[in-house]
């Protein structure tokens, strides 16, 4: 058996089974995974194997199970031998996942020895590659290793029947992690529960900065409007939304609507925080997540998170301890330094952090949960290729959302979230990614992968090393990625829609409709492209694209359209802008489909100026009208199939609408409609040259839940069948995965 088998109570599960099914023999880890060896009558084998597949730890994960019938050797008992210390090299290590529903119920028995214990674990839960240092999985090469087992914690630990039969984590209060709480000068308070202090700090609107799993925590109530303004103003957090923590799904249900499989979602050992539409009028601060109308959820997955929210609150904010695009802060000593400026009180434990993880985060879509942020819980599981790799590759990612990537035969093993790649602390963290699941996998990279952009910082770091190394187009490694997580390797259309990729023509891409494989692939169709005047300024401040498509869509007449936006800004202010796009002077062209939602944002007046990325896109998208159902026809006849779609008619669709008083919302929903139907035109026209029906989607765009499930459906309609992301992100967090890929499918050489 291959997989996930160490470290998970996989070894004493299957001593129990044996002992249940009256048979001898023994389990081993080997190279080759966990191999076990049975004898006995038929029958008793035949339930042991049905038993073995359906009754499996949770978090065992088997990935592939082989067996043969051999001759009997006389075993009289069954066993658990020693490890082949080959096996270290096939090693898969449990991400941490939430606490179980034993240790909760332990941990809030007056009666346990490990009542109201913080830190209580056992072989099915709690933390894992946060705390290890290297392999194999055992406790001297863990966090757990300055912390000498008491008696009773031992004899667990040694005992083939218990729970915690080597749970490298196990501790109880005689023996384990403790807490402290510290106020933001460092200055020890002396207390007997600094739970309970914490606890008293939060009622009182106090900001907690809390340690937890992989980093740390800013906490304040959610309900008091002053504290989370006041976090917000010292996070330098304007506007993004927070998360929240809530006690259970009861609590989350008085705050959201949840379906069936966000339910799930919630509940599942990752335990992310999943996106949910807010019920109206609103519970809690409409400062949480303003002008969005889902809130970010999650409850708790720590025994301390558990003991926090036994308090009287109805929700905590849960934001990653950090300033805004920083990377989280995860050592006592660094969050004192760094978050003092952010924090009033410190909630500290001494079971040190190896790796910081921030939380994940999810949407359900089309009923199904798809990662947005693929981070605590899921790390370092990998996902599995269709067709493995034959030579150990690194994948580094792209320079947004980033995340890095390990390939070994069919598994890629892809980073926490490592995040944008634009200041020192990042980059460090992302070199520090790299050693660290090179040492935790015993994989040396052969084959090195990455951007095509030459000013990504993960580019610059890739093109210093010492080994032979391939270029990858950006959008090319959203198609392969989707393609990849399916399990496809015949050509696909892809529908690739995001806000920026490096293009083959040195132009920024980002709108396209591509058809191949991981081999290689063809830009049959693209946006028209548009100037992006003054580049990131454009990004940061949208209104410039909306003059830039207006100057496309009507010339010099449109600086004699009277519209809203234009009120806001000076005559000199907009006459600089269109100079520049009409001179081309730092106005770079640019297909992407995120400016073209940005631009439509500022130009019906919702969003001149971002605080957050994506978060004039995201607003487009919150003040739909899902009740509009009409499309903008002339818009849509007037777009190529083929080549460049144009945008100007959808461009003075939109205005026309506006001039005669059209809501924001109705606006809104016929541009996504209308959009969405141009796309379809061009798969259509692409499988009518190619005979190829198969579409896959990926991009940031599709982050856009109604425009998501409007393509689908679409596209479902006509006909085709539809890939999509569920384990790995659509955004550039999902990038490494399809860089992998295409490294692997590449025949030519790579340069050195």
């Amino acid at each position: 058996m291959d997989g996930i088998v160490q470290g998970v109570g996989f070894r004493p599960f299957v001593f129990r089974l044996a002992g249940e099914c009256g048979l001898a023999g023994f389990v081993n880890n080997g190279s080759d995974g966990v191999t076990i060896e049975v004898e006995g009558a038929p029958a008793r084998v035949e339930a042991f194997r049905d038993r073995l597949s359906s009754e499996c730890p949770p978090l065992a994960r088997v990935v592939e199970m082989c067996h043969q019938e051999i001759q009997p050797v006389g075993d009289l008992k069954f066993s658990i031998k020693l490890s082949d210390p080959a096996a270290e090299a096939t090693t898969l290590i449990s991400p941490d996942v939430t606490v179980c529903d034993d240790c909760l119920r332990e941990m809030l028995d007056p009666a346990d020895r490990r009542f109201r214990y913080p830190f209580i674990n056992c072989t099915n839960c709690g933390p894992r590659y946060t705390i290890v240092e290297g392999i194999p999985y055992d406790r001297p090469l863990t966090s757990m290793k300055v912390f000498p087992m008491c008696q009773p914690c031992a004899e667990e630990y040694h005992d083939p029947a218990d729970r915690r039969f080597h749970a490298q984590p196990n501790a109880c209060p005689a023996c384990g992690p403790s807490l402290s709480l510290r106020d933001k000068n460092g200055n020890l308070h002396e207390s007997d529960d600094p739970l309970s202090e914490a606890v008293n700090l939060l009622r009182h609107g106090y900001i907690l900065a809390l340690r937890g799993v992989g980093g740390f925590h800013l906490a304040v109530e959610a309900g008091n409007d002053a504290a989370v303004r006041e976090l917000r103003r010292r996070k330098g957090r304007a506007e993004k939304p927070f998360a929240l923590m809530v006690r259970d799904v009861a609590s989350a249900e008085k705050l959201c609507h949840i379906d069936e499989s966000e339910k799930t979602a919630l509940l599942s050992r990752q335990r992310p925080i999943v996106l949910l539409r807010a019920r109206k009028p609103r519970l809690l601060p409409e400062s949480i997540a303003p002008g969005n109308r889902f809130l970010g959820v999650m409850l708790p997955y720590t025994p301390l998170h558990h003991l926090l929210l036994q308090s009287e609150f109805d929700a905590l904010v849960m934001t990653s301890g950090n300033f805004s695009e920083e990377p989280i802060a995860f050592g006592n000593d660094e969050a004192l330094q760094r978050l003092a400026p952010l924090a009033d009180f410190f909630l500290l434990h001494d079971r040190e952090i190896l790796q910081r993880c921030d939380d994940s985060i999810v949407r359900v879509a089309i009923g199904e949960p798809r990662v947005i942020r693929r981070s605590r819980g899921y790390v370092p599981e990998p996902v599995f290729l269709l067709q493995g790799v034959t030579q150990p590759i690194l994948a580094c990612g792209g320079e947004l959302k980033n995340t890095i990537a390990l390939a070994r035969g069919r598994a890629v093993f892809l980073s926490q979230h490592i995040g944008n790649l634009d200041n020192p602390s990042a980059l460090a963290f992302f070199e520090h990614s790299i050693s660290h699941l090179q040492e935790i996998l015993r994989i040396q990279p052969e084959l090195l992968a990455h951007d095509m952009h030459p000013e990504y910082l993960s580019t610059k770091w890739a093109v210093q090393q010492r080994l032979p190394k391939i270029a990858v187009q950006h959008h090319h490694a959203h198609l392969a990625a989707v393609m990849a997580e399916n399990g496809v390797t015949e050509p696909t259309i892809g529908l690739i829609l995001d806000g920026t990729g490096y293009g083959t023509d040195g132009t920024i891409w980002g709108g396209e409709v591509l058809v191949g494989d991981a081999a290689g692939f063809e830009r049959f169709a693209w946006l028209e492209p548009v100037p992006l005047p003054g580049g990131a300024a454009a990004i940061k401040q949208p209104w410039r694209m909306a003059l830039s498509c207006l100057e496309h869509a009507y010339g010099k007449a449109c600086e004699s359209l009277d519209l809203p936006f234009l009120r806001n800004r000076g005559s000199e202010e907009t006459a600089v802008v269109l100079q520049m796009i009409r001179k081309r002077l730092n106005a770079p062209l640019t297909s992407s489909c995120g400016r073209i939602f940005d631009a439509i944002a500022a130009l019906i007046d919702l969003r001149g100026e971002v605080t957050f990325e994506a978060q004039a896109a995201i607003e487009l998208e919150m003040c739909v009208d899902p009740s509009e159902d009409t499309i903008y026809a002339r818009a849509i006849s007037a777009a190529n199939e083929r080549d460049a779609i144009s945008v100007a008619e959808l461009v003075r669709s939109v205005v026309s609408d506006l001039r005669v008083g059209l809501s924001q919302s109705r606006i809104s929903a016929r541009f996504h409609r209308s959009l969405v139907e141009m796309f379809v035109q061009a798969a259509i026209a692409s499988r009518q040259q190619t005979g190829i029906n198969r579409v896959g989607l990926s991009g940031g765009v599709y982050q856009n839940s109604f425009f998501f499930d409007l393509m689908q459906r679409r596209l479902c309609e006509s006909g085709f069948e539809v890939l999509t992301h569920r384990q790995v992100p659509t955004n550039d967090g999902g990038l490494a995965l399809g860089q992998v890929a295409i490294a692997a499918a590449s025949s030519g050489s790579p340069r050195s």
